[in-house]
């Protein structure tokens, strides 16, 4: 295998003419990375804002889910 000298300069401009293509040419990826991104973030403050500190036990979460299913 032949190695190949180019410089830092060379392979920047490189990776980014390929990630800029790669983005051009499927702009859905970066559309659902966002996306992911805001969902994941969502669901962060959802988990704070409902975190109240208090806890059940497996027993009383069978209790509440079984009384619930009648």
């Amino acid at each position: 295998m032949a190695s190949l000298n180019i410089s830092k300069n060379e392979l920047e401009e490189l990776i980014k003419k390929a990630i800029v293509s790669t983005l051009t040419e499927r702009s859905d990826l970066l559309e659902n990375a966002v996306t992911e991104a805001i969902l994941d973030m969502k669901l962060g403050l959802a988990i704070e804002e409902g975190d109240t500190g208090e806890y059940l036990d497996e027993k009383q979460i069978i209790r509440l889910i079984s009384s619930n299913h009648r």
